[in-house]
């Protein structure tokens, strides 16, 4: 009887401890507090000073167009090493597999400190054009793109895309109308995981970004050290709405994935 009721308590447990501090935030986030702990009147203040201060504004959309940038780099390239890793012969393939790993398990800090010295120091390019920057974020978001593409492929029959040459496709053709639609959601799963790592990233950003900009992750260190409760207060909003919106991504992504397992068993039962 005791396993009975300890078995269920583990993941709830698990839970709380995951999400009551983000829902503490959110709740706060509505009053007129400066601090967590005293509740005052309900207020939307936050919100309106979010969306209505300049710099805060420039903050994010700055910050969103980085990551915007990076993934679509990261993709591109982490799709394109996944799909030549996997065509390629055994040792390529493993090696390019091990290299892969290496940006995935390097601790954040030594590779931005790093992408710093070699293209700022050794290739001399100025931090102010954002180059450093994207590189920086790049070379973070592609081998998680690449991790995320690589399964599709092998679930994929590999002979699609010799059958497609044989039948007279160009190799760019059966590229893209017969290897990219088998490996889409991958693709696609791959880029919303490159925008999450870049919006996320705090320390490549730390060593490679111009002096004059921010992102959230920045800012939000750098806000916290300083004395403008205002701006305090309404990152409070900012990481609920940032909360928000993952919710609502993530259910319209698994609303469609079971909407598309419907339609291939009806497909399949027809």
């Amino acid at each position: 009887m005791i396993k009975k009721w300890i078995r269920p308590l583990f993941p709830i447990l698990i839970l709380i401890f995951l999400y009551a501090p983000i829902l503490i935030l959110a709740f706060y986030s509505f009053t007129g507090s400066t601090q967590i702990g005293a509740v005052r009147d309900f207020t939307l203040k936050n919100y309106v000073t979010l969306f209505t201060t300049e710099e805060l504004r420039n903050m994010i959309l700055g910050t969103i167009l980085l990551a915007l940038i990076s993934a679509v780099l990261a993709t591109f390239l982490g799709t394109l090493g996944a799909i030549g890793s996997f065509y390629s012969k055994k040792r390529t393939s493993s090696a390019m597999a091990t290299l892969n790993q290496i940006p995935v398990i390097n601790a954040d800090v030594v590779t931005g400190f790093s992408i710093c010295i070699l293209v700022v120091v050794v290739f001399g390019i100025s931090k102010d054009t954002f180059i450093p920057l994207i590189i920086g974020h790049v070379t973070l978001c592609a081998p998680f793109v690449y991790l995320s593409v690589i399964p599709k492929l092998k679930q994929m029959d590999s002979s699609l895309y010799e059958a497609a040459l044989d039948l007279g496709a160009t190799p760019r053709t059966a590229l893209l109308r017969v290897v990219i639609p088998q490996i889409l959601s991958g693709v696609i799963s791959g880029f919303s995981l490159a925008i999450t790592l870049s919006l996320d990233d705090y320390f490549i950003a730390t060593y490679t970004k111009p002096a004059t900009f921010d992102t959230i992750s920045t800012y939000v260190v750098n806000a916290t050290k300083g004395s403008q409760t205002s701006i305090k207060t309404a990152l409070w909003a900012l990481s609920t709405v940032i909360f928000l919106i993952v919710i609502l991504i993530v259910v319209f992504m698994n609303l469609n994935a079971s909407r598309d397992k419907k339609e291939e068993i009806r497909r399949k039962k027809a």
